[in-house]
């Protein structure tokens, strides 16, 4: 019996030893299959790009050459969430009457299908379209920008002119509030104005993948920033660390895409201090972008004291002398008055 029971063990052992090898033999191609993704990631990482837009420094395999596309786009909460601003390299946000601001959202690298609502037209916006070389899009003017665009100080596509034609009107919304384009539209009007498409803006200045990992500054993951005591144009910034960018709430309501219920997602906030002045009794404003000033530059959770500056019609960040460069990716420009100046109209780690 002792030597049955020997034997009997002996054969369980070799059978469990067989089994044991199946296993391993079964385990083997998902370790390999796990390493392959890895090594691929990796490899895309490392991938160099022969072409990069020039307002958000992303690599492509093919040209970006392309005239950029300024649209303004308002931001009366009757007029929110908007179309197309998920899809902008940079976006203005700039006091227009009152407290309530407006976007320059600039288009380059991206074409949303729908963009609106459009609103009217100022002087200061103008000349950020021009720097930017762009095409310019609104519908209306104050008085003063009306003279601009008809004397084709920018090439310009103008609601007033178009609407029912390139614009159409949003029967879910009311005028002002209702007035919207495509960008097939906006490539139609194009050609029949003949403006070519084809000039490029210039460049800003972008910071290496290996750079934006080591991001310093003071600790910003979630900024405040402050219009008016009404708070109408208030908007908070959040740090999604899982994606490292931002996330934008007005109303407290994120600011997502119309259309697809896309996030805006941002890469760089780019907070200005400029004078601003009223010149009239309707409330129109002259705003100096052009003397630099004070600035706030966030990325990353982090924000850093700088100071900005007009280089040839581009606002750039700049310390010490020298530009400071972006993040790669999408762009929110705020600009604030100096009145009642940047440290009073932001705040950060805000709940």
């Amino acid at each position: 019996m002792k030597k049955w029971a020997v034997a009997m063990a002996a054969v369980l052992l070799l059978f469990s030893g067989c089994s044991n090898k199946g296993k391993e033999k079964v385990q083997e191609p998902v370790k390999k299959e796990k390493v392959v993704e890895k090594v691929e990631e990796k490899e895309q990482e490392k991938q160099e790009y022969p072409y990069f837009y020039p307002l958000t420094g992303i690599g492509s395999t093919t040209e970006t050459d392309g005239r950029a596309v300024a649209v303004m786009v308002n931001n009366h909460p009757k007029a929110r969430p908007q179309s197309g601003l998920n899809k902008a390299d940079v976006v203005y946000e700039v006091l227009a009457e009152g407290d309530i601001t407006r976007f320059l959202a600039v288009f380059q690298s991206e074409r949303p299908e729908n963009i609106g609502p459009v609103r009217s037209a100022r002087e200061y916006y103008i000349e950020l379209a021009k720097g930017l070389k762009a095409l310019y899009v609104a519908h209306g003017w104050s008085k003063e920008a009306r003279e601009m665009m008809q004397a084709n100080y920018v090439d310009n596509l103008d609601g007033m002119v178009y609407d029912g034609t390139l614009f159409k009107r949003s029967k879910t919304r009311k005028a002002p509030h209702n007035s919207y384009i495509t960008y097939d539209n906006i490539l139609k009007g194009a050609k029949q104005k003949k403006y070519s498409m084809k000039k490029s803006p210039s460049s800003f200045t972008f910071m290496t993948e290996a750079e934006r990992k080591n991001v310093t500054g003071n600790e910003a993951t979630s900024v405040k920033i402050t219009y008016s005591k009404g708070g109408i144009s208030d908007s908070v910034l959040k740090f999604d660390s899982t994606v490292g960018k931002y996330k934008r709430f007005s109303g407290g309501e994120q600011t997502v895409d119309l259309d697809t219920n896309e996030a805006v997602l941002l890469d760089n906030v780019f907070i200005i201090e400029a004078v601003h002045k009223i010149i009239d009794s309707y409330g129109l404003r002259d705003i100096d972008l052009q003397s630099g000033g004070k600035a706030y530059l966030i990325q990353m959770g982090k924000v850093n004291e700088v100071e900005w500056a007009n280089r040839n019609g581009l606002i750039v960040p700049m310390k010490n002398g020298q530009e400071v460069p972006l993040v790669q990716g999408k762009t929110w420009v705020n600009v604030v008055p100096t009145t009642p100046g940047i440290e009073t109209s932001v705040s950060f780690n805000v709940k």
